[in-house]
């Protein structure tokens, strides 16, 4: 697992559920352990099927080095997907049917990754797939304008963070048979498509903080989706910035770093914008996001 990225998958649950009308406080900590901990699970079972191209690009995983067994690895992380959709499902069945959706789809996508035209739309419906089970679980049967337009954007916010992430992998994945975007078409053609995926993610985000406050708008939540939206959009800039001046693999990591904060950022605010009575926990939970990521083993890898 990396720690750092759990607080993604963390969000995505989180912020589906934050369109429930009333929850109980200790069901929103279930829900969120299984959240949290669902990307851990899930990014060690698509790992399980790339150790070919992990073994140049990241020659120091327990997988590669063999520490690990690949048996045990998927033994564990099918486990742990299972017992989380369980968990999710335990508050709406259909969530039972949408987690065995997401586990075939983890465990498919490396199919998806080796054709240019796969890999990131492919991996994104995964995580808005996380979103809307996040929403079932908290009861709701109602479905707003405002509840697509924000897995719009988890589903492009995501999209953009796989595209961009697949910078740092180029040399070990033209190697390996990997025909990612930018193994295909080079680094300027994919960094103009992510542009456009970007401002579909903004988009999506702004939309869906206007059509929230056309049916409950006060100062406080109006207050703290201005300096969301303005964050996000800092980090996005500058990510792209980041990512048409990179050059080499090794280097990407510094394009990648604030994708990673605009979703998470973008999420975050769309939650507080539903609830407002959560923005503590939500900047504490920002606050260890950027601990973990800050502190993480592996500068050049995300």
């Amino acid at each position: 697992m990396r720690p750092y990225l759990l607080f993604v998958s963390g969000i995505t649950g989180l912020v589906g559920l934050s369109f429930a009308e009333s929850i109980p406080l200790h069901q929103v900590i279930i829900l969120f352990a299984a959240f949290f901990f669902s990307y851990g699970f899930g990014q060690a079972l698509t790992d399980c099927f790339q150790i070919d191209t992990d073994t140049r690009s990241s020659p120091y995983r327990p997988l590669v080095r063999k520490i690990l067994r690949r048996r045990d690895v998927l033994i564990v992380s099918l486990t742990g997907l299972f017992l989380c959709g369980i968990i999710m499902g335990y508050y709406n069945y259909v969530n039972l049917i949408l987690a065995v959706f997401c586990i075939a789809g983890l465990a498919t996508y490396t199919y998806f990754k080796k054709r240019w035209w796969g890999g990131p739309w492919y991996n994104a419906w995964i995580v808005a797939l996380l979103f809307m089970m996040g929403y079932l679980s908290g009861g709701s049967d109602a479905f707003p304008p405002q509840l697509y337009t924000a897995m719009l954007t988890v589903f492009f916010g995501y999209m953009n963070f796989v595209l961009v992430g697949y910078f740092k992998d180029i040399s070990a994945d033209a190697a390996t048979g990997y025909n990612t975007l930018p193994v295909v078409f080079g680094r300027s053609r994919p960094a103009a498509i992510s542009d456009v995926i970007s401002f579909l993610f903004f988009g999506s985000l702004v939309t869906t903080c206007i059509l929230v406050f056309q049916e409950n708008i006060h100062s406080f939540a109006a207050t703290i989706a201005l300096i969301g939206i303005c964050s996000t959009f800092s980090f996005i800039i500058h990510s792209q910035r980041q990512l048409y001046k990179n050059t080499e693999d090794s280097k990407a990591h510094k394009a990648i770093t604030p994708t990673v904060h605009s979703y998470i950022l973008a999420l975050i605010t769309i939650t507080v914008v539903n609830k407002s009575s959560w923005i503590v926990a939500m900047v504490i939970f920002y606050l260890l996001f950027t601990y973990f990521i800050s502190t993480r083993v592996e500068r050049t890898q995300i």
